[in-house]
Formats: structure tokens, sequence, C-alpha cells
């Protein structure tokens, strides 16, 4: 549960995933049990997706309308601000996409895609319509990416691949760089840098200087040894999730 300190506050379990959107709403995923909660810990709502599939992405591009997304089920599907879903539940394998590895959202209720089978990225419109498509990525990039996430920011695309770095693209599917980003299986992209967590360490590489520096965690005496899984900053609070909780700090 919550604590009663609204700036510094926790929620104990072992959750599979989270995220936040820019309102500072946090999203947590135990299973296929999905809540969400107010920058201040108060909890806004629940629903237990059992019958969605596995989920296997939370996606909070659009503040309280999250995307969610099962590799195992071909589909996805867009929540409303109680967690319901909204609309119906989209059929990958149907509209021709019966491979995605991965999925987030992008501006304009654009979708992308990673599939596996053609090894490519796909950019589609709400009714998976194709947009844009990268080609076979081993073939641009000299390797196939094996990403564990993407996200859309600042009209662009960032893969995550752990052994290969950060593979970054146009809203065309047009590579443009690959970022020297190794041992993070998710990013952050925010204020002309990407955030990511290694090795128990914050990490902020600068796209304009091309530098690495270490951000310092909090100064909570009573989690200062706590490993740190993942984390992400989102309207002035950082929120870490670690093995048995997940810790919300007001920033400075």
């Amino acid at each position: 549960m919550a604590q009663n300190d609204t700036t510094h506050w926790s929620l104990q379990g072992r959750f599979d995933r989270f995220t936040t959107d820019d309102l500072g709403n946090l999203y947590t995923l135990q299973g296929n049990d999905l809540d969400l909660y107010d920058r201040t810990g108060r909890h806004l709502a629940h629903n237990s997706l059992n019958t969605f599939g596995a989920i296997d992405r939370i996606d909070a591009f659009s503040s309280l309308k999250p995307l969610i997304f099962s590799r195992a089920q071909a589909q996805l599907a867009l929540l409303d601000n109680t967690l319901s879903i909204q609309g119906p539940v989209l059929d990958l394998a149907s509209a021709g996409w019966p491979t995605v590895a991965i999925a987030c959202m992008g501006v304009q209720n654009r979708f992308w895609f990673f599939d596996e089978r053609e090894g490519a990225l796909v950019r589609t419109d709400a009714q998976l319509r194709p947009l844009a498509n990268s080609g076979r990525l081993d073939q641009l990039l000299g390797v196939l990416p094996r990403p564990t996430y993407m996200e859309e920011a600042n009209d662009r695309l960032y893969m995550v691949d752990p052994d290969n770095g950060v593979f970054v693209f146009d809203l065309f599917g047009t590579s443009l760089r690959t970022l020297p980003i190794t041992g993070a299986r998710h990013v952050d992209v925010r204020d002309g840098g990407v955030w990511y967590v290694a090795n128990n360490h914050l990490l902020r590489y600068d796209l304009l200087t091309l530098a690495t520096e270490e951000v310092p965690w909090p100064s909570n005496t009573q989690d200062a040894s706590i490993k740190v899984l993942d984390a992400r900053i989102e309207h002035g609070r950082m929120y870490r999730l670690t093995a048995g909780l997940i810790l919300v700090d007001q920033l400075p």
C-alpha cells in the first residue's frame, strides 16, 4: 500500500512491470492485474484483464489512455482512465502481423511494431494499416536487433537492444543512428537525454554532447542499499522499481 507521505511513498509487492504518464500517474502490473495510482499514491483504478492474454507491455504514451500488448495472443488494446478496454481488441494476426515481438504507441494514435519474422520495424495507423516499413534491419544495421523496449519521443523511435545499443529511427522507419548504450532493457527519453538503469546505476546519455553521466539516486537512507531494476522520471518525481516494491520520490 502507498504511504501517507505524498512526497516520498512506496508500493509493496513484486511487480512484473510499471510505467508512468506525463501527469505523473503510475501504472503497475502483477500478472494480469493492472492498477493505476496518481502522483501522490492515491489508488485510482484496478482491472483484472485475465481474458486478454499475458501482458508484455503497458505503454502510457497518452495519459490515462494506456496501451496493452500481448505477444502470445498477438493482440493489443487501448484502455480508458478506469483501465477498462476501450473499443475492440485489435487482432494483429488477422491484420497481417502475426509475429509482432514488441509494440508501442506514437503520436496521432499510431502504432509501432517490430515484426520478428520480417525483421522489420513497422508503423501503422489506428486501424493497423501500414504507414512505414524499415525493411529488414539486419541488412540495414548489420545485425538483427533483439529489442526489449521501444519508445517514441520527439518524432523519433528508440529501440533498445541490450547487447547492441539503442537504435534510433525517424517516423518513416529510416535508421538515423545507434546510441552506445548497452546493458539497459528500457530507456526514458526526455529533456535532451536518454535515461536508463544499468548495474544498479542511473545513467543519462546526452543526445547533444554524446556524453554519459551517472545521476545519483535520491538520498533516502532507508533504501540506499536496494537494487533498482528500472526507473523513470516523470512530473518532478522519480519512480524506482525494485524486487519488492516501487519507490516514489519528489525530486529537488
